[in-house]
């Protein structure tokens, strides 16, 4: 172990953020998730490898997790279309609640019989690794050509069932540590988390959208400050009343996401980075807490296979063709469905939960859910895009933002510059600017068509794909979007 002054660990936190932003570059190129780079990063600083850093605490793995997935939660959610999530939400709930539960029963019986488990232990076990996770979602997904009903469902799924993996989690590290649990018990203060995550996290949602568009700041970058602080406070807030945090600040993110809100490219822009910088900081003190030698064991490596594969191409199968039985997907769109259904940080962060508790056979589960979580990311996540060209469900291409427009705070002049990309559908494609109708103080400042700027006159000609940025007063708004048409914004 090296001991390190405080500027030594400043430094070694600035090659940490360095190499997580290369590794993004090397992760799109490799095709191999980031997360998978992140994790190694932590492993090779660790002290198995380099020896540079020892790290043992689970207690502040978590908690960091947890931070992480608050923010890569609400970017995710602020990020999602109401308009595909909306005819999805069925789905995307049973997936959540049912799918989770026939996961954890199928991974707990191959466990029980591959690790010589308790049934009790097993069920935790699986668990453990029966929600798919956010970041790895997320990420994943991030610029893929896939259909929006698909890319939606699954986006949607990840950021509302962790409560229920969590929820499953720590109630059967209790049943275990406590035989004399009482299980009704244990499902109703479930179904308070979800009630209250459900409530709060609306209710704070549109509390939140309301206090952004109302304050006056004097700087543009504290709204994204804000926002933040908004996403900490609600998870906390609702967690403390015993609802379930992740929910409701997923939930607070689409209502946050839908309003017209002031200062929205600043606090979209900033969250995204936000958000990749959490991933690569919890990715690499996860991977600090991995020690490479306990997982280079054969018999772990064999046996964490057979769960894998289990997991994979079993129970992850069932879970998504008896949940969405009675929802409009068909086989290919299940097919895909089952193969995406990616592992990540979400089960390590659950795996020191056993830790914590100082419970039987707690490292042995935190070792089998880290192999779990670099398997499912190697094969699943590599071949994301692949298995959607073959299964022939790529959406309409996503756009390539290569251009960048800085919006500076217009509080004083009360003006708004909306973005606006015009779809394939919209009836303003091949019309002259000067024949579209805007209303009045409103006026289309800049376009951006393949990449390029076009400064548009009355007589220019609006192509379907062009981004427009389009400057008009506050009040004006809801009446550009009215003529515009609202699904064509970005915004």
């Amino acid at each position: 172990m090296q001991s390190f002054s405080v500027d030594g660990i400043i430094l070694i936190g600035g090659i940490f953020l360095l190499a997580g932003v290369l590794m993004t570059k090397v992760s799109a190129r490799a095709g191999v998730p980031s997360l998978v780079l992140f994790m190694f990063l932590g492993m090779v600083l660790g002290s198995d490898v380099s020896g540079l850093i020892y790290f043992s605490n689970a207690e502040i793995a978590q908690m960091v997790g947890i931070v992480a997935l608050i923010i890569i939660l609400f970017e995710g959610g602020l990020q999602t279309q109401w308009k595909h999530i909306r005819p999805v939400l069925g789905g995307s709930i049973v997936l959540a609640t049912l799918g989770v539960l026939i996961t954890t029963g199928i991974v707990a019986v191959a466990a029980y019989y591959v690790f010589d488990l308790t049934w009790l232990q097993a069920l935790l076990l699986g668990s453990i690794v029966g929600s798919t996770d956010a970041a790895a979602v997320f990420s994943v997904l991030a610029g893929q050509n896939i259909k929006a009903k698909i890319s939606s469902t699954l986006e949607a799924e990840s950021g509302t069932n962790d409560p229920m993996a969590m929820f499953l989690t720590i109630a059967f590290v209790q049943l275990i540590m406590i035989p004399d649990s009482s299980v009704w018990t244990m499902l109703g203060s479930f179904l308070l988390q979800m009630g209250l995550g459900l409530v709060l996290g609306l209710a704070l949602g549109f509390f939140a959208s309301w206090t952004i568009n109302r304050i006056r700041l004097d700087a543009s970058g504290l709204y994204a400050v804000l926002a933040a602080g908004f996403a900490i406070f609600i998870y906390s807030f609702t967690a403390v009343l015993g609802g379930s945090g992740l929910l409701a600040v997923y939930l607070a993110a689409l209502v946050i996401g839908t309003r017209d809100l002031t200062h929205s490219y600043s606090i979209v822009s900033f969250h995204e980075g936000f958000a990749w910088l959490m991933q690569i900081v919890m990715f690499v003190i996860l991977g600090l807490l991995v020690f490479p030698s306990q997982l280079a064991d054969w018999e772990l490596i064999w046996k964490g296979l057979v769960l894998s594969f289990v997991l994979i191409f079993v129970a992850r199968p069932i879970a998504v063709f008896i949940s969405t039985a009675f929802f409009d997907y068909d086989v290919k769109e299940k097919l895909f469905m089952s193969w995406a259904g990616l592992r990540g940080a979400v089960p390590i962060v659950l795996a020191t939960f056993p830790m914590l508790a100082g419970m039987e056979n707690s490292i042995l589960f935190f070792n089998i859910v880290s192999f779990i979580v670099l398997t499912s990311a190697l094969l699943q996540g590599s071949t994301i895009a692949f298995f959607a060209e073959k299964l022939g469900l790529n959406g309409r291409p996503v756009p390539k933002r290569i251009h960048s427009l800085e919006l500076v705070s217009m509080d004083r002049a009360n003006a708004e510059m909306l973005e606006v990309e015009l779809s394939e559908k919209s009836p303003f494609a091949g019309q002259l600017v000067q024949t579209i109708g805007l209303p009045n103080q409103t006026l289309i400042s800049a376009i951006i068509r393949s990449g390029k700027l076009v400064m548009p006159t009355g007589t220019t000609r609006l192509r379907k794909g062009d981004v427009l940025y389009v400057l008009t007063e506050k009040k004006q708004v809801p009446k550009v979007k009215l003529v515009l048409g609202e699904e064509d914004f970005v915004n």
